[in-house]
């Protein structure tokens, strides 16, 4: 039988359509207005895979403006009550509920203050839209399982979407405008090594680089979520900090090698560690002597990550149904999460 996580991944390429469509006009208002404000840096603030999709949010504000950009804790003003200063921020509200207490919390006292805040958010009429001074909806439509998916690939949409138009970066908003199109499923069967390798274990390390490194984290948690496997996510820089001390013979390691400048890199860590003896598993656009499964390529390699997580989540569902579990039930969890 068919889970929603697999039905609501599916639907993805409708929504990413829907979502740009829908929000021409206040895509370019919001941009506008933020062009003539000119911030100094971008403030992300969300939790669990919201958060995973802010940090593509962050690094592509790096790459496409040359800004400054910082996760913040909410709990600084939640808990804390500490007194921030975001006078000369955009800051970004990132959830597909949009009711946390810890981020409705901090963005009614930006609001307070005035200070300039975007809710990028799949409930128009959440608390934290209220407390926004522009809202990004996500419009993918109600998400039943508990672990996202459409709503997750819809945020990292959005981000791009915004940070295209506010860049001028026509090939990209191009690329957004025809994304939908290259969002389709692997028929070569690749990605049963993804079930191969991680069906009888119970950790793993994830990996990934640059825009890639959010879909790492992404990935880690839906393993946790949904097949119960300890996966954690790095930086193929960090692992050589001293992560890679726990990588023994046949230890998962699951390895996203999308294009650009990092892939090499990536493809080398896959080199090595395969020397090592461990269960290597290679996520790429091309065939290769290293790869193992092939994601779709989209028409701009900074929108690959959509894509790769897209047949990544697949492939989980896949897993979970081995391991004799319900993806759209996960142990111990709800769909929305009240944090303070």
């Amino acid at each position: 039988m068919s889970s929603l996580m697999l039905k609501e991944t599916l639907e993805t390429a409708s929504v990413l359509k829907s979502q740009w469509n829908k929000n021409t006009q206040n895509r370019t208002e919001i941009c506008e207005a933020w062009k003539k404000f000119n911030p100094y840096s971008f403030l992300t603030i969300a939790r669990g895979s919201s958060d995973h999709a802010a940090q593509y949010f962050n690094y592509l504000v790096g790459l496409k403006l040359g800004k400054l950009t910082t996760s913040f804790t909410p709990s600084l003003i939640s808990i804390h009550k500490s007194l921030i200063d975001a006078s000369q921020t955009v800051s970004i509200g990132v959830s597909q509920s949009g009711r946390s207490p810890d981020l409705v919390q901090s963005f009614s006292y930006f609001k307070q203050k005035n200070f300039e805040t975007l809710a990028m958010v799949n409930v128009e009429e959440s608390p934290l839209a209220q407390h926004a001074k522009y809202v990004y909806p996500l419009y993918a439509g109600e998400e039943k399982s508990v672990a996202a998916t459409k709503s997750f690939i819809a945020s990292l949409f959005a981000s791009a979407s915004l940070i295209a138009k506010l860049s001028n970066d026509t090939n990209l908003l191009h690329s957004l405008e025809n994304h939908h199109s290259t969002m389709v499923t692997s028929t070569d069967n690749s990605w049963i090594k993804i079930v191969e390798a991680l069906k009888s274990t119970q950790k793993a390390m994830i990996v990934g680089r640059g825009l890639g490194l959010s879909i790492a984290l992404e990935a880690a948690l839906k393993l946790k979520e949904t097949c119960h496997i300890q996966a954690e996510a790095f930086s193929s820089a960090e692992i050589l900090h001293g992560p890679q001390a726990v990588i023994e013979e046949q230890y998962p390691l699951i390895i996203f090698a999308l294009r650009g400048p990092s892939q090499k890199s990536l493809f080398d860590l896959a080199a090595q560690m395969k020397q090592r003896g461990a269960n290597v598993v290679v996520i790429s656009d091309h065939k290769d002597d290293l790869t193992d499964c092939l994601y779709s390529p989209s028409l701009h390699s900074d929108l690959d990550a959509l894509n790769a997580i897209h047949q990544f989540y697949i492939a989980v569902n896949d897993l979970a149904k081995v391991k004799g579990l319900n993806p759209d039930s996960p142990r111990s969890l709800s769909k929305v999460t009240l944090t303070l």
